[in-house]
């Protein structure tokens, strides 16, 4: 109650102890870093526990990677891309998501959360309700997940042999960010829709899970109408695919030309934009419990 209270009075006043205007961006990560810092310190206070359940996540995600390990033991190609090739598409996406499900994933609650009507506890507080339900029950075991794709990431660049330049260089790392982002709107979006479909989260991780393993792969292996629905209706495509196929000096799929490579950053803020409508349609529709 006291951190909640503190939570409440920090976010409510400026340093002046002027009445602070929120949904600002500033306020947002305010909120958010106040919230996870909270969870973390929780979650700290049992390390051995937190060093557990770190490594677990670590080796669940890596059993996903043992897949394609086992695969290549018996193929020398898969849709005509060589293993470190997919390694690398495995990476870029890997990491990309990872991100964005430690910063984002507690928003799967938001349909348990509409059902039984604890969303109001969120709403009487002071502060940007995104962030606090974002940063609520922040898992930090969800790390595991990001250092596991960064680890086959890096390896994968060692094994490549591509012909690097300062844009390829700067393309990865806003590749990996940009990827985050667009992985997070999704993730918002999908909550949005569960204050009109509280049982849709296996629809909604449809899209953001789902779409990671979808990622991880060659976009050769697929049908072309799936390729080109992660490219024009949900644009997933954009989060490693066509940059991470620039970078191996790869066509881009769907008929797109090569410097679609580049519109991830565009991609991102349009997905932010369609969120946050999203969310405060979401957020007008809620009538408390049984919305």
């Amino acid at each position: 109650m006291a951190e909640t209270t503190g939570l409440s009075r920090e976010a409510s006043r400026t340093d002046d102890g002027s009445p602070r205007t929120y949904g600002a961006l500033g306020d947002s990560l305010r909120t958010y870093r106040m919230v996870a810092a909270m969870w973390i310190r929780s979650t700290m206070t049992y390390r051995l526990s937190f060093a557990l359940t770190l490594f677990n996540s670590f080796c669940v995600t890596f059993f996903d990677f043992v897949v394609i390990l086992l695969m290549f033991g018996q193929v020398e190609g898969l849709g005509g891309f060589s293993f470190a090739e997919v390694a690398f598409l495995y990476g870029t996406a890997g990491t990309a998501f990872g991100i964005a499900d430690l910063t984002m994933g507690s928003l799967q609650r938001m349909g348990k959360r509409v059902r039984d009507g604890s969303l109001d506890t969120f709403l009487m507080r002071p502060a940007p309700l995104l962030a606090q339900v974002a940063a609520d029950k922040f898992a930090l075991r969800r790390f595991g997940r990001v250092v596991q794709a960064l680890l086959v990431l890096v390896w994968s660049l060692v094994l490549l042999d591509v012909a690097w330049t300062p844009v390829k260089v700067v393309l990865l790392p806003v590749t990996v960010v940009c990827g985050a982002v667009i992985f997070g709107a999704v993730m918002v979006i999908g909550a949005s829709a569960l204050f009109w479909i509280q049982d849709a989260a296996e629809v909604t991780n449809s899209f953001t899970y789902g779409g990671n393993t979808l990622l991880q792969y060659p976009p050769t292996i697929f049908a072309q109408e799936l390729v080109r629905g992660v490219v024009y209706v949900v644009p997933l495509a954009f989060v490693s695919w066509l940059p991470a196929l620039y970078v191996l000096g790869r066509p881009a799929p769907a008929g797109l030309p090569d410097g679609a490579a580049f519109a991830s950053p565009l991609v991102a803020l349009v997905c932010c934009g369609v969120a946050g409508l999203a969310w405060r349609a979401g957020i007008r529709s809620y009538r408390s419990t049984g919305s």
